[in-house]
């Protein structure tokens, strides 16, 4: 039996930017087109802590702004924990878990941005974020965790796990390379002239 992780991963075929082809699991082809009404769906963004820099601010806000023309982005800031120098890795990992966990909703799909999670490119992330979009629920939620990680909690619920790179990015730089990611993958998914091969 193929685990979650196996399943959401998938095996992709680059084919013409206005629709693509997704082999599902039971090796069945299905093409899923985008439409307008895509912009009625949502995608949460939840980081841990303030992104501190002006310069990656000002990227996040300018492609959060670019969104608006696409779909409806949420960005989910959980504070710091108070007295991390009192508490253990595991606790502080058990902690945001829990805040990060409040804040789905039933039905959101959970996709952790971790390092050992699978690696796609940018035609292929905007097919996964269509597919994800055809399938339903209220929104595709997207966490960056804190300094340590996740919690087993967290991990035990998300439905899949994507890494942006094999380099190490600091937490608050993740932010706006995702955000940038996302606009791509919207204007890949319109046929617009952003992204070239």
């Amino acid at each position: 039996m193929r685990s979650r992780e196996d399943s959401f991963r998938g095996n992709w075929t680059k084919n013409a930017p206005k629709y693509f082809i997704l082999h599902s699991r039971q090796d069945k082809v299905q093409k899923f087109l985008f439409s307008h009404k895509t912009s009625t769906l949502k995608v949460k963004f939840i980081c841990i802590g303030k992104t501190g820099k002006s310069f990656l601010e000002e990227g996040e806000n300018e492609y959060l702004k670019r969104l608006k023309h696409y779909i409806q982005v949420e960005r989910i800031e959980i504070p710091d924990l108070k007295n991390q120098k009192k508490l253990t890795f595991e606790q502080i990992k058990e902690q945001e878990g829990k805040e990060i966990l409040s804040k789905l909703a039933s039905g959101d799909q959970l996709i952790l941005l971790d390092e050992r999670g699978d690696q796609f490119s940018s035609v292929q992330f905007s097919t996964l974020l269509q597919q994800k979009f055809n399938s339903g629920g209220k929104a595709i939620a997207f966490v960056v965790g804190g300094a340590y990680g996740f919690s087993p909690e967290v991990y035990a619920t998300a439905n899949g796990k994507i890494s942006l790179s094999k380099m190490t990015f600091s937490h608050q730089m993740v932010r706006m390379i995702f955000f940038e990611q996302l606009y791509r993958a919207m204007t890949i998914l319109r046929g617009e002239p952003y992204h070239h091969e």
